[in-house]
């Protein structure tokens, strides 16, 4: 095709199986029932998902509701495990004896594997930090009743979070930090205590150079890979709605500043979140 003058040729932009990854990958953190799940959409996602090398995924509910809705669909297909808990912004419309209720359905389903995503959120001034705060200490405290993992959500409250971590008591190897975008400082904060560090699609943007010297200094038996679809979407795809089957480019550009083949990076970092979760 020729192209008027002065019009490149748009680069293709390479499919996520192209990479060649092998099938062992784990999604950590997706919001496939994000608005509304779509029952047809699903089978599709999740095909994309396999073919790129993603062999488990985590679904995130935000709230009893979202699971009793959605967990019913997403049950029918083994690879996907849960998450579940009461998000920081939407703490203020919640009802605290959800945490009891959330206890009773971990009590009772095995694919439940842990409890987030839970933390602080001082970007969004919608729910105040100290209703944001009873509900992580509440929640803190009943996945440490249940013996069960932590995904932790940080945003504007980094100090704030380390300090109720700090002061619930839960270990160190039980805290996941969920959707990592701090500096080197925090990343040292985060070795020290012993968590395992998530890592989402902003550490392709050329930017983030700040994001990519601090994952040059996290450990590399406590890293693993999200996408937090359908937000933060890595290049060369940003700009559309993520999926999980884009967690390879996230894993490519860390595998580069770890020095290390991208498909080393990928068994390595879905080791890490089998331990972590607990998968088979």
């Amino acid at each position: 095709m020729r192209y008027p003058p002065g019009v490149a040729k748009q680069k293709e932009k390479p499919a996520p199986e192209s990479l060649g990854l092998p099938c062992v990958g784990v999604e950590t953190h997706a919001h496939l029932d994000y608005k509304r799940l779509d029952p047809e959409a699903l089978p599709g996602l999740l095909e994309r998902a396999r073919s790129a090398g993603v062999a488990r995924l985590g679904n995130v509910f935000l709230g009893v509701e979202a699971y009793c809705a959605n967990a019913p669909i997403l049950s029918a297909y083994p690879e996907v495990f849960f998450l579940l808990g009461v998000h920081p912004n939407d703490a203020g419309e919640a009802d605290i004896r959800h945490v009891a209720d959330m206890g009773d359905l971990f009590a009772g389903e095995p694919r439940l594997r842990a409890v987030g995503e839970i933390g602080l959120d001082f970007y969004w001034k919608d729910t105040p930090p100290d209703v944001q705060e009873r509900f992580f200490r509440e929640q803190l405290a009943m996945a440490r009743e249940l013996g069960r993992p932590v995904a932790v959500h940080s945003r504007d409250a980094s100090a704030e979070t380390l300090r109720v971590l700090d002061d619930s008591g839960i270990a160190g190897e039980q805290v996941l930090w969920h959707c990592f975008g701090g500096g080197p400082d925090l990343a040292v904060e985060l070795i020290q205590r012993g968590y395992t560090v998530s890592i989402p699609g902003p550490v392709t943007y050329s930017k983030n150079e700040d994001l990519r010297r601090a994952v040059s200094i996290l450990e590399l038996d406590r890293l693993v890979i999200e996408s937090d679809a359908p937000f933060l979407t890595p290049e060369p795809y940003r700009g559309r709605p993520n999926e999980p089957a884009y967690n390879v480019f996230t894993a490519q550009t860390v595998a580069r500043i770890k020095g290390l083949e991208t498909a080393d990076l990928w068994r390595r970092t879905g080791d890490n979140a089998r331990r972590f979760f607990g998968l088979d």
